[in-house]
């Protein structure tokens, strides 16, 4: 698998987008994440974003983080936000996910983050099992869907 750094407005992650806004919308029956990103968020120092590559150079996993600092949302001074991590549905269970994870912990360290957290939702067993077998512990609620039920908020000290 190669990781490449992109821009979140890459041809190769809007298609990637699509397909998780897609699953987004099997699981939850609505429009999916409506948290709104901007393809800034994701430029350095202030956040990153990856597309894995298989050796056909097709993409197959995507993952971000963006800058967040103490607001009105949640968020506290030093936060990484991950946001779309996704792995494309013939090449789960191979331990892509845990590499994206690892490899946007490791950005977000280096570019002084202390936290990282996650907002995942309660129809997403396989993501709340992987952030939690990575050290991921349940944090106070945070970002647009702060407010909802089926919302969980996770945190990890870089």
């Amino acid at each position: 698998m190669n990781i490449r750094r992109v821009r979140f407005d890459h041809p190769d992650a809007v298609k990637l987008n699509d397909e998780v806004q897609a699953e987004y919308h099997l699981r939850y029956g609505d429009g999916g994440d409506a948290t709104l990103l901007d393809p800034g968020d994701f430029d350095p120092p202030r956040g990153v974003y990856l597309i894995a590559y298989d050796e056909h150079d097709r993409p197959v996993a995507t993952g971000g983080w963006r800058s967040q600092d103490r607001n009105d949302e949640g968020n506290e001074d030093g936060d990484a936000e991950l946001k779309r991590m996704f792995v494309i549905a013939e090449m789960r269970g191979r331990g892509l996910a845990r590499r994206m994870l690892a490899a946007l912990e490791e950005d977000a360290r280096m570019a002084g983050r202390v936290r990282m957290v996650l907002e995942t939702g309660a129809k997403q067993p396989e993501a709340i099992a992987l952030y939690a077998s990575s050290g991921y512990e349940p944090c106070a609620k945070f970002g647009y869907y702060r407010d909802y039920e089926d919302s969980h908020c996770f945190a990890k000290r870089l």
